[in-house]
């Protein structure tokens, strides 16, 4: 099976961003323009992009979706994330182009709304899971954390179709993915596609080996750690 890879564009405002614990800050890859990031990737190679609305995530309000539909027109398959919530805001992007959305970590914090999502939504949602120190703590507008295996039990018991495991305290600094944290999701039995830290094509080799169908590449393929073309051509798309 080709490994997936989905290189990520983040944005804030309509502009190119790098998520931070602070918020949104500003990037200067691509001139800050979002589309001319997702024209490259598309000249990479590349089938499908992972989209994030930052000022949703943060703010709890979309204001990005013209991006999502004009990265969908260009003919890339779009997975739109950001602190996706609830059902509602993930027909939003649906709706707007996307084709895969990504529940955030937040939506766990009330187990009717995600097992509901998650029954609507079917195939074309995944399930968000961010780790740190080996919980899940969703990042942005909302509080609080989760135990991690019962919540993957109930997650798969729910019928969820797969997980973006996102190892929080890496995102943005390229030093490597957490590979435990990726085997011990993988043993649930669904797809797993990881995030935070890839800073290399040998991590996305690792990230394979540790049993991931696929992995989002954010500010490593912005800013020149990965050549993309090359990962796609050796790792699969």
């Amino acid at each position: 099976m080709a490994f997936e890879i989905l290189p990520a564009i983040d944005v804030a405002g309509g502009r190119l961003a790098l998520h931070t614990p602070e918020g949104p800050r500003p990037l200067g890859a691509f001139g800050g323009d979002p589309l001319a990031a997702a024209r490259a990737y598309a000249q990479a190679g590349a089938r499908r992009v992972h989209v994030v609305d930052l000022d949703l995530a943060f703010g709890g309000t979309f204001e990005n979706l013209a991006v999502v539909g004009a990265v969908a027109a260009m003919g890339l398959q779009v997975q739109a994330s950001g602190g996706i919530a609830s059902r509602a805001e993930a027909q939003r992007a649906l709706s707007a182009g996307a084709n895969r959305v990504v529940l955030g970590s937040g939506v766990l914090l009330d187990e009717d709304e995600a097992r509901a999502a998650i029954e609507a939504l079917g195939s074309s949602a995944i399930v968000g899971i961010e780790v740190d120190a080996g919980r899940i703590r969703p990042r942005g507008r909302l509080e609080g954390d989760l135990p991690l295996t019962e919540t993957l039990g109930w997650l798969v018991a729910s019928g969820a179709a797969g997980f973006l495991v996102t190892a929080v305290a890496r995102v943005g600094a390229m030093t490597g993915p957490n590979l435990d944290t990726v085997r011990r999701i993988v043993r649930a039995g669904r797809p797993v596609f990881a995030a935070g830290g890839v800073g290399s094509i040998d991590d996305l080799r690792a990230l394979r080996r540790a049993g991931a169908v696929g992995a989002v590449v954010g500010r490593a393929a912005l800013e020149g750690g990965i050549d993309l073309a090359l990962a796609l051509a050796s790792l699969g798309v």
